[in-house]
């Protein structure tokens, strides 16, 4: 989860845990200090937002002086390069000239400008909000799975980015050898806003997989980054909640293949952290790296991603997508990488909320809001071809805050059509496609922000047929089988003891008999 991270380190850190040793709090506090001591004059900066009804609306607020640095507000979460208020907040500023930038998620208009701050007087920053896209009028519900921020705040986090649902992750690789059993770990408000608590990580040397639905801890006292297996915690966690809902970090963790192989995965973080607002985190840290030359930075780890789960597709595996943020440990806002899903008129709830995950009835983005049907079926469905191509009438409607050049059809991993799109915000479009042979298909668009990768997918529709029910590429089980087979070579050099080498080693033999047995029985390709 943390690409900058030292490979012989651990992550205990508790959920909300700010990178300054002092917090928000203290920081704020240090800053107006300083300010006294060296005589420089604070003036008032006073912000209001609102919403077109012009009633005061939580929202971002970020704010840096001249020389670039974000200023922070008193008594107010701050993480990064950002606070969030509930639409009115107070800070002491020296004067001079100040960039400012205000955002409420997806669905509202971004804000940006400067303001001058003069010695001697109070400056008023307004700005109404205004909404594009109101998606739970349209039965869409907005969830980040990987939120490291403090429980005690996050409902005002939530206000602030316009987000539906988020589990709180508060144990990361610590040992709970004495974790109780939460009473309660669902909790709503604002009518139809949905946090959870008891979400965890664990992340070491095979990558992260992230754990929602258990009332207590797992107790992750390991010996190394290597052992226990992390397949050894998905048995604990089955055991305790055999519902568990596990969710693959990132698509390029070295032990991917083997958390497939496992067959108790949920979900893939195709919007992962690596993306973030300001740019890019352009290796694969210590996963699976990509071919820099083939897919260069800045956008290649995010191309890396998609191929990866096209992958997964063509092995005929159904694993919806999923996105995280890691707001609290990296730089994002809460809500950055998001996946929407359909409820229709639905109340929010988790399991709901999980419920249409599973299906596949969703999208992720980090910016466009990329709403399709097939022949009148959100994504998740399956639709059937027999000896005539079937005709697929695709229903898109996209909105976005950046400019989009195109929306691109994906079939069986490959581009089957590309659109192009005007400099509109928001933009329909009818279109179809001939399906000629069983697989899948999605709809994603990529923004043409340059420093980092920006785009929504969906999550794909599935095509059958009366003696093919899963498409198996050869091409893409190879591609696995190949990958098991290194991680079996690092596995092999990481550990030298014999009985902590055999215990975590089974597992990856287990996914090498797995992905031979996918490549034998391939049906395409």
């Amino acid at each position: 989860m943390l690409p900058g991270r030292s490979r012989g380190t651990f992550c205990p850190q508790r959920s909300g845990a700010l990178a300054h040793p002092f917090g928000w709090r203290s920081v704020v506090v240090l800053t107006a200090m300083v300010l006294i001591a060296s005589g420089t004059s604070a003036e008032e900066l006073q912000i209001t937002v609102t919403g077109s009804d012009g009633r005061i609306m939580p929202a971002r607020v970020h704010i840096r002086n001249a020389a670039g640095n974000a200023v922070k507000a008193m008594d107010l979460p701050f993480w990064h390069d950002h606070f969030v208020c509930h639409g009115q907040a107070t800070l002491s500023v020296p004067p001079g000239i100040y960039s400012w930038e205000i955002e409420r998620g997806p669905e509202y208009a971004r804000a940006k400008g400067t303001i001058q701050i003069k010695t001697g007087r109070t400056t008023s920053l307004k700005h109404q909000l205004q909404r594009i896209a109101s998606l739970r009028q349209e039965g869409w519900f907005s969830g980040d799975l990987h939120v490291h921020r403090s429980v005690n705040d996050i409902k005002l986090l939530m206000q602030a980015e316009d987000l539906d649902f988020a589990p709180v992750i508060d144990w990361w690789n610590a040992p709970a050898p004495n974790a109780q059993f939460a009473a309660q770990t669902e909790f709503r408000f604002d009518n139809n806003r949905v946090y959870c608590i008891g979400a965890g990580e664990d992340e070491r040397e095979g990558g992260a997989l992230l754990y929602f639905g258990l009332q207590k801890p797992l107790d992750l006292t390991v010996r190394s980054r290597e052992f226990p297996s992390p397949i050894h915690f998905v048995q604990q966690a089955k055991d305790q909640n055999a519902e568990v809902w596990i969710d693959i970090e990132k698509p390029f963790w070295w032990d991917v293949p083997t958390w497939l192989a496992s067959q108790q995965m949920k979900s893939i973080g195709l919007a992962n952290n690596h993306m973030n607002r300001s740019g890019m985190y352009e290796s694969e840290a210590w996963g699976r790296p990509r071919d820099t030359q083939r897919l260069p930075a800045p956008h290649g780890n995010g191309h890396w991603s998609q191929e990866i789960y096209y992958h997964i597709l063509n092995a005929g595996i159904r694993l919806p997508p999923s996105a995280g943020s890691a707001s609290g440990v990296l730089k994002n806002p809460v809500g950055y990488n998001r996946v929407y899903v359909h409820l229709g008129d639905q109340t929010l709830s988790r399991h709901r909320w999980f419920s249409a995950l599973e299906q596949g009835r969703c999208f992720v983005t980090n910016g466009p809001l990329l709403r399709v049907k097939a022949n009148g079926s959100w994504p998740g469905q399956s639709l059937r071809i027999e000896k005539t191509p079937l005709t697929v009438k695709l229903d898109i409607a996209i909105t976005s805050n950046d400019p989009v050049s195109r929306i691109e059809i994906i079939q069986n991993g490959r581009i089957s059509k590309s659109i192009p799109c005007s400099e509109a915000i928001d933009q329909r479009f009818d279109t179809q496609i001939e399906i000629r042979e069983p697989g899948w298909f999605l709809v994603r668009t990529m923004t043409d922000v340059s420093e980092t990768f920006r785009f929504a997918s969906t999550a794909p529709w599935y095509v059958e047929s009366s003696d093919t029910t899963h498409r198996i590429s050869k091409r893409s089980a190879k591609f696995f089988l190949d990958w098991v087979n290194d991680r079996i070579t690092k596995v092999n050099s990481n550990l030298t003891d014999q009985e902590e080498l055999a215990s975590v080693l089974r597992w990856h033999l287990d996914a090498r008999k797995f992905w031979l047995g996918k490549l034998a029985g391939a049906n395409a390709d």
